[in-house]
């Protein structure tokens, strides 16, 4: 996978791996393909927690397709700028989770 997808986190690439071993080469660069257009960066999350910080709380949550979360700091101002703070701590944290997430459904879309 690492040659398929040289810029992933080293916690994500391991996942990633442990998902595509049963993998063939044609299959696992499919899997590439669709993971890559799916996926986010922990650098957009963390520009979006930035600009959520200064402009509009919650950016980073309908981002990640978490739409509560983002109404719920929309409309508290990011949890009284608390909630922003947290997310930008753990914003890699965010992404990786969210990442997770999308390989597994590539994995189970690829199955089919």
């Amino acid at each position: 996978m690492l040659h398929l997808m040289p810029e992933l986190e080293p916690d994500e690439l391991q996942y990633v791996q442990t998902l595509a071993n049963d993998l063939t080469d044609d299959e696992a660069r499919q899997f590439a393909n669709i993971y890559r257009a799916r996926r986010k960066k922990p650098s957009e999350v963390m520009i979006l927690v930035i600009v959520g910080f200064f402009l509009i709380a919650g950016l980073q949550r309908f981002y990640l397709g978490q739409i509560g979360m983002g109404l719920l700091y929309l409309f508290t101002g990011g949890l009284c700028f608390i909630g922003t703070i947290l997310d930008l701590i753990n914003y890699k944290r965010l992404t990786y989770e969210f990442n997770v997430k999308e390989a597994q459904q590539v994995k189970a879309m690829m199955r089919f």
